[in-house]
């Protein structure tokens, strides 16, 4: 629902973030409660304005924000569990926070006693750091163990690399889904299906299937320089899927490189850039907007929802299978434009076209056939922007005619994107406009940023208006 997969796919930044929001939101929490319990009885916590009238009031907001900006570090990558170390990091960084904030209570002249009390509440929130540790670690534990944040890997290589991977000890959150074997036809495959024991593939399979059947995150090419691996090479890179060139030559971690299995050098071939903590913001505003665009738009669902009932009866919404990330299949929710007459569903929509519904024009025209996919976003499945999802068949279609369709699927699909805001909405009834329209999804893929976000969902309300779909 939340993709936090994808957020933990390349890094732990998001978690981190995570960490941090949660501590900084628990030392005001704490000092909150030890401003009430220092001269009142527990049935005093929700008297909140003896909070407000102590001292404690400013100093707890701004120690709060304090910490949290002084936690802040984007060179942190991946976590770990070591506790005397974080804790350490814990107790500089509020001692850090401390000494900053009553400099500025000096420069500005604010008066914040300092006793015996304050002693007792920089130990208080020594023993909730303490506590968030462990829980933190748990939480990790256990969101590997779910299979929430894995990696779903195919390998490729040679029976003997892949073999060499496999005896090596990875995290938890790396997972081996399946493997092509480039040697294939020089096996045993009864034996190597044995001694593998997962699924195993070669170079002639339907990579697709592969890739969407095994839900996969990575591929790793083993010594992925080889020339042998080219024709394997070929086919895997047209797809969605971040894609690593590992070497299997033994690498020393002496400058605290990052290595596979503080191992093995790599190099990511294909990459994207939907992860970590800029992810996380992007499904954070998707949340919000989802809520706050279903309740304005309530009226107007329920207004054409009544129409199109008194029109052509049930259903009111049409589903679909759509195409969604690294391939992944998903329900679409659109009011239903067109009569329940028996038709081809993988013909597009034209203007005047016979199958519309009267209402069914209005309902195109200004996209109001759309907003039920504000459910798919609340779901996970879709975001507000992203490449536009299309039919599987004429993914299947349209990825025969042009070699770098699938890479479209690098992110979830979107209610718009850079290609509707350029005037490219509606059917593509012509090969060319659906190249066109890839080539600017391709784009948004390598250039992708929250503010490009921003600025496509306020494009969308003018696209709208200048550019009427079909």
């Amino acid at each position: 629902m939340f993709k936090l997969e994808k957020v933990f796919q390349n890094d732990d930044s998001g978690y981190y973030l995570f960490i941090n929001f949660t501590k900084s939101l628990t030392i005001l929490v704490s000092i909150y409660i030890f401003s009430i319990l220092e001269k009142n009885s527990i049935y005093d916590l929700l008297n909140y304005k003896i909070f407000i009238n102590s001292k404690y009031f400013l100093y707890s907001f701004l120690i709060s924000i304090l910490y949290f900006l002084i936690s802040l570090n984007f060179k942190t990558k991946e976590y770990k569990k070591n506790f005397l170390s974080f804790i350490k990091e814990d107790i500089i960084n509020i001692i850090i926070s401390h000494v900053i904030l009553f400099f500025l209570f000096f420069i500005l002249n604010i008066n914040f006693e300092i006793n015996i009390n304050t002693l007792y509440l920089f130990i208080c929130l020594i023993s909730m750091f303490i506590i968030l540790k462990l829980y933190f670690n748990n939480l990790y534990n256990r969101l590997i163990e779910k299979n929430i944040i894995q990696k779903n890997i195919m390998l490729v290589g040679t029976y003997s690399e892949i073999k060499k991977i496999l005896n090596e000890k990875f995290d938890k959150i790396i997972v081996f889904k399946c493997c092509l074997i480039t040697d294939y036809k020089n096996q045993n495959l009864r034996y190597i299906r044995s001694e593998l024991k997962f699924p195993i593939f070669n170079e002639d399979e339907d990579i697709r299937s592969i890739l969407e059947y095994h839900s996969l995150g990575q591929i790793w090419i083993l010594n992925g320089n080889n020339k042998t691996k080219e024709k394997s090479f070929n086919k895997i890179i047209q797809f969605s899927v971040d894609t690593l060139n590992v070497s299997l030559e033994t690498t020393y971690n002496l400058k605290g490189k990052k290595l596979l299995g503080n191992k093995f050098d790599y190099e990511f071939y294909e990459f994207s850039r939907f992860y970590g903590i800029s992810l996380f913001l992007k499904i954070l505003i998707d949340k919000i907007l989802s809520i706050i665009f279903l309740i304005i738009s309530g009226p107007i669902l329920l207004f054409f929802s009544i129409a199109i009932y008194i029109e052509d009866g049930f259903p009111i919404l049409f589903t679909q299978n759509r195409t969604g990330w690294d391939g992944r299949r998903f329900k679409i929710y659109k009011l239903r434009s067109l009569k329940k007459i028996s038709f081809d569903k993988t013909i597009q929509v034209t203007k005047d076209d016979s199958r519309l519904l009267k209402i069914g024009k209005t309902i195109r025209r200004y996209s109001i056939d759309e907003l039920p996919q504000f459910f798919n976003v609340l779901n996970g499945d879709m975001s507000i922007v992203g490449p536009r999802p299309h039919m599987v068949e004429h993914d299947i279609h349209y990825s025969n005619l042009f070699f770098n369709f699938l890479k479209r699927h690098k992110c979830n699909p979107g209610l718009t994107g850079w290609a509707q805001v350029n005037g490219l909405r509606g059917a593509t009834p012509e090969p060319s406009i659906m190249k066109r329209r890839m080539e600017f999804d391709l784009w948004y893929l390598n250039n992708w940023t929250i503010w490009l976000d921003i600025y496509i969902i306020l494009k969308t309300f003018y696209a709208l208006v200048k550019y009427k779909g079909d």
